[in-house]
């Protein structure tokens, strides 16, 4: 497989400060003319509020049908690692994230959701999504059930 290109896979990259500064690459998609849902989950993202500065925690779901290209996972991981020390709304990071993936790597379809854990005793669910799915397109559940604090 061809991976001409890729700055991170296979080095030793320690993480960057901020996502403008984080690199999100992308490698040729090996099933480039199927239709398939890949999918990424990253249940302990973080961020900063923009006001107080503390943490915020949530539980990401990245489903997208990739097109010529597929997201570089250690990029990824990187790119959303770079989110720790950065002050947005909930709101923003979910979809930021979700555009610049495909901005990037050009899906046919993605969506993203962002199930994040109560601030201020408000839990917030954030979802974008590019577009219509692909007629045809097997589009599991995220699998993320609601929050129900200590239910």
């Amino acid at each position: 497989m061809e991976t001409t290109g890729l700055t991170q896979l296979g080095q030793d990259v320690r993480g960057f400060a901020s996502p403008d500064e984080a690199v999100l690459e992308k490698a040729p998609n090996p099933q480039k003319g199927v239709v398939y849902l890949a999918r990424f989950t990253a249940p302990e993202f973080t961020s900063l509020c923009p006001v107080t500065g503390q943490p915020d925690f949530a539980h990401l779901v990245i489903d997208y049908a990739p097109g010529e290209w597929l997201v570089e996972s250690k990029s990824l991981k990187l790119y959303l690692g770079s989110f720790r020390n950065h002050g947005a709304f909930h709101e923003d990071c979910t979809v930021a994230i979700g555009r610049r993936i495909v901005e990037t790597v050009q899906p046919i379809w993605l969506r993203i959701g962002g199930y994040w854990y109560p601030r201020g005793g408000i839990p917030i669910d954030v979802f974008w999504q590019s577009g219509p799915p692909p007629e045809g397109l097997w589009i599991p559940d995220q699998g993320v059930p609601p929050y129900r604090g200590r239910g």
